[in-house]
């Protein structure tokens, strides 16, 4: 099946230059994707960027409507190509983040997980102010080394203070772990999901390429933009004092 650039639509444009028709072999496909599949080319199988195009709206709409209401977004990108895109976005809206291995317990058990983040902190500021100098070199050295996992893992998470309004996700199949958390607490989720991906078990799929760094870093870019104009809209209806 020959493969047309769309005209007359910049995000369509957009979306295709940057990769984002391109799902995985048809072996490869989860059921739930068949409806967003426009065919074959070279034994891959290529989205309808119609579809996503429709998709990635009523995810923004949501997103605006989140940052509008000046709630947070958790963001999660533990594969390889997404960890530094997704740390970048979430730090330029001072959003948590997850650019790593998720943590069990991060949604469901936030009580426990809370208390790392705190001890994070604490620890942190300890050695920042230069408390720790009362300790010998030795427990410095391993305090030192507490700090780095510590960083490693929760670091990102610092700005959660409560339930997040959502999840945004690059790669629900691989993160079924924090997609299946925020189902269990009733946090929607958003996600990039490829072919490969079950649409079902996410509120706000957008089916497309979830394997290239042009292509997540499209559709995360488009959720940043979202959320930042969410929050302008509420600058703008806010009532002046």
């Amino acid at each position: 099946m020959e493969i047309k650039e769309t005209a007359g639509n910049t995000q369509i444009d957009s979306m295709f230059k940057a990769g984002a028709h391109f799902g995985f072999a048809k072996s490869r496909r989860h059921p739930t994707a068949l409806p967003y599949i426009f065919g074959v080319k070279n034994k891959v199988e290529i989205f309808d960027l119609e579809q996503t195009n429709a998709a990635l709206e009523k995810a923004k709409e949501f997103v605006k409507k989140i940052a509008s209401e000046g709630k947070q977004i958790i963001f999660v990108g533990g594969k390889n190509e997404a960890q530094e895109a997704i740390k970048t976005a979430a730090l330029s809206l001072s959003m948590p983040f997850v650019a790593g291995r998720w943590i069990g317990g991060t949604l469901t058990n936030f009580t426990e997980i809370k208390k790392r983040i705190e001890k994070f902190e604490s620890l942190t500021l300890a050695r920042e102010k230069g408390e720790l100098i009362k300790y010998t070199k030795k427990e410095r050295l391993l305090i030192d080394r507490e700090i780095a996992n510590l960083d490693r893992f929760f670091s990102g998470l610092v700005p959660m203070k409560a339930k997040p309004a959502a999840l945004f996700v690059i790669d629900s199949k691989k993160e079924k772990i924090a997609v299946k958390e925020a189902t269990e607490v009733h946090v929607p989720v958003i996600a990039l999901s490829g072919s490969d991906c079950n649409l079902d078990l996410v509120q706000y799929p957008i089916p497309a390429n979830d394997a290239s760094l042009a292509s997540i870093k499209f559709f995360i870019g488009e959720i940043v933009k979202a959320y930042k104009e969410g929050q302008v809209s509420a600058a703008t209806a806010a009532p002046k004092l």
